[in-house]
């Protein structure tokens, strides 16, 4: 890992990790990817038209693909799907090849970003604001187990990209 440091950010949907993500990579001086823009950008079609046409599953392949195809990246910030760890053995080969960063935030939190964005993503299209927070904490308690494997757990809700750049230079040793 340190030969080619690499953080990997994980989080459910809304939980901030493109805008930490990018702020993190600037500060660092680092390049920053998101797995969903390199996704749609390599198939040349939106997330929703993926799991519209194909289904969640046939998504859920891409992203491996995509995400295994970046282990070569160096001095890179990752912002991961919220569902990227969760398949696979996708966070094994995150916690391999690079460090892995959890944005957690509470499902309350999560339905307050996410509630003006449910057409816009698949897994939330046509819920009402009580069904959203019930997807949310049903997901939640599913995904949690792969979140909480992450090397660094850090309060999401508008986190100090100052320290997170302290703390990623303190565990990859740079």
């Amino acid at each position: 890992m340190l030969n080619s440091p690499k953080v990997y950010i994980i989080g459910f949907m809304g939980s901030g990790k493109t805008t930490v993500g990018k702020k993190l990579a600037s500060l660092l001086d680092w390049s920053f990817i998101d797995l969903d823009k390199k996704i749609e950008k390599q198939s040349g079609k939106t997330i929703s038209e993926i799991f519209s046409q194909y289904g969640e599953d046939y998504f859920r392949n891409i992203e491996t693909e995509v995400l295994k195809s970046l282990g070569s990246e160096k001095n890179t910030i990752i912002s991961t799907g919220g569902g990227t760890p969760c398949f696979g053995d996708n966070m094994e080969y995150m916690i391999r090849t690079g460090l892995t960063l959890y944005l957690k935030l509470t499902p309350g939190q999560l339905r307050s970003r996410l509630s003006q964005e449910t057409n816009e993503r698949p897994l939330l299209k046509d819920l009402n604001k009580e069904e959203l927070l019930e997807f949310i904490e049903e997901k939640l308690i599913f995904r949690e187990k792969w979140y909480m494997r992450a090397e660094l757990i850090v309060e999401g809700f508008n986190p100090d990209v100052n320290f997170l750049k302290f703390l990623v230079k303190e565990k990859l040793n740079i």
